[in-house]
């Protein structure tokens, strides 16, 4: 293109920054549009919609700058190559962990790990997400602390998701107890199955299950399954589990062992009905 004149370069310049702000709206309609569900594209997922239009916005506008460079008064001059040359190196020292958290943001952005409200397990640290951005997510852990989280070590992390298949058939919450060979383990299997059936939270259909998971030194370790399909009460089915547990195998009779074995006792470890709700406990309800 022969720009000559300063007032061609001037128009130049102007006309160039027009193209790319009325090509930014239209892009930023097309992909409200796509995240509202307005358009559609196959096999895009609309919450791909605003990452994408800000990957598409950066891109644009390095192309214009990219195209307006040689136009700017004194872009050809020894100092100005100077100049950019020392901001390049400073920009690419300063910015190397920045850049790898926003890649790894946009990253997870697109292989979906999980949504703003799931419950998620990333590393030792559990809790829901509270907010995603290109450089941390947030997740507010079980004990109500706020954790923040650079998107590069997650990237480098197993990300264990509660909600995702929450939403549908459910988690499978387990506990499991050891019990000794003197009891039948259909007696068992069938005590296990009336606690989880106690259990709020737990879901009837699918139903919960039992599985022999080991048979020990000394006892037989069982192991209770049951679907959830509410993870923000992760904690509270599961102490639910294990309190229908203890009472449903001391109104039985049946001693929940322990790892450690040393000898049979004399009386069953197990805590009569008359003795469920001694002082301090509440008073037992009216049944």
């Amino acid at each position: 293109i022969g720009i000559d004149t300063g007032w061609e370069i001037l128009i130049f310049v102007m006309v160039l920054v027009l193209l790319t702000r009325y090509l930014l709206r239209a892009l930023q309609l097309m992909f409200q549009g796509v995240e509202s569900g307005a358009v559609s594209f196959e096999d895009f997922d609309p919450e791909w919609a605003q990452p994408t239009y800000k990957i598409v916005r950066i891109l644009v506008i390095a192309f214009a700058a990219v195209v307006a460079y040689p136009y700017i008064p004194g872009s050809e001059s020894q100092a100005f190559k100077g100049v950019t040359l020392f901001l390049g190196v400073i920009f690419s020292l300063g910015s190397s962990s920045v850049i790898s958290n926003v890649i790894a943001g946009y990253t997870m952005t697109y292989r979906r790990a999980f949504r703003t409200g799931d419950r998620v397990q990333i590393g030792d640290i559990s809790g829901f997400v509270t907010d995603t951005s290109l450089l941390v997510t947030r997740l507010r852990s079980m004990k109500n602390e706020e954790v923040v989280i650079p998107n590069s070590e997650i990237l480098n992390n197993a990300v264990i998701n509660y909600s995702a298949l929450a939403r549908g058939e459910g988690v499978i919450l387990h506990t499991t107890v050891g019990i000794g060979y003197e009891t039948p383990w259909r007696q068992v299997e069938a005590m296990l199955l009336i606690a989880a059936g106690r259990t709020p939270g737990l879901e009837k259909e699918p139903g919960p299950y039992v599985l022999q998971k080991a048979l020990g030194d000394f006892c037989v370790t069982y192991e209770i399954n049951g679907y959830c399909r509410e993870p923000n009460a992760i904690g509270r089915v599961y102490t639910d589990m294990h309190r229908n547990i203890l009472d449903v195998f001391n109104e039985y009779g049946v001693q929940i062992m322990t790892p450690a074995y040393e000898g049979d006792p004399q009386s069953p470890k197990v805590v009569p009905r008359e003795q469920w709700y001694l002082e301090p406990a509440p008073a037992q309800p009216d049944e």
